[in-house]
């Protein structure tokens, strides 16, 4: 395979792994919209469209794996494609999330949520934006990016306590509304694990410009956790 070749088979797997993120980031707006709107068949649809996906992600790897076997890339080629195969596994673990919060909206059935939902969009909105942003790091090779997106994750957790909080204040007012608040926690929970698997992304991008592989932290950002 001449190397030109190589080159643009390279690059047309990180234009697959873009289209990848775009479904992905689609899917997590999209589930927690579903749920607002309490969307019965508009889960359904999601859940079924998850498939799509799934494929995308298997093909990504199957394409990297035929490049690996039939081009011996050198060491910074090596570390793209390693990146690419974890990245679009957990492209597909956090799309696994946006299904997970659709089939949560299902078990719900056609009872009106317990309350209107206003952080939970904003941890999908958070989210989304943070994993749009960790794939251009990616794309382009910004290793200062992919360090400071991690930091963010404090304002994902902070969210979740606040819906967590809030949820424990209906459940101790009324216990009748244990199971539809579970739910909503388990939502976001969902959303609170994307934005881990996002940190999961940025790390690979730094393995990718640098050779260095191990967990990010707020300190690798350069900003201050507010606690």
């Amino acid at each position: 395979m001449l190397r030109e070749t190589f080159e643009r088979e390279l690059q047309r797997l990180q234009d697959e792994i873009l289209a990848l993120g775009s479904m992905v980031e689609n899917a997590i707006l999209e589930s927690v919209e579903i749920l607002k709107k309490r969307d019965m068949d508009g889960s359904r649809r999601l859940v079924a469209q998850d498939r799509f996906i799934n494929e995308k992600r298997f093909a990504i790897e199957s394409d990297a794996l035929v490049l690996i076997a039939t081009q011996q890339p050198m060491a910074g080629d090596l570390r793209t494609i390693a990146a690419i195969l974890d990245i679009s596994s957990e492209l597909e673990r956090i799309g696994d999330y946006a299904k997970g919060i659709a089939k949560i909206n299902l078990m719900m059935g056609d009872k009106p949520l317990l309350k209107p939902l206003i952080d939970i969009p904003r941890m999908a909105e958070r989210s989304q934006d943070m994993l749009h942003r960790a794939l251009d790091a990616f794309v382009r090779r910004d290793v200062a990016l992919a360090r400071a997106i991690p930091a963010e994750d404090d304002e994902m957790d902070a969210l979740y306590n606040q819906v967590y909080r809030e949820l424990l204040t209906y459940i101790i007012s009324d216990p009748r509304t244990i199971d539809q608040a579970t739910h909503l926690l388990w939502v976001a929970h969902n959303l609170e694990r994307a934005a881990d698997r996002v940190t999961n992304i940025c790390e690979r991008v730094v393995f990718t410009v640098t050779g260095e592989m191990r967990e990010m932290d707020v300190e690798d950002s350069g900003i201050e956790s507010l606690g």
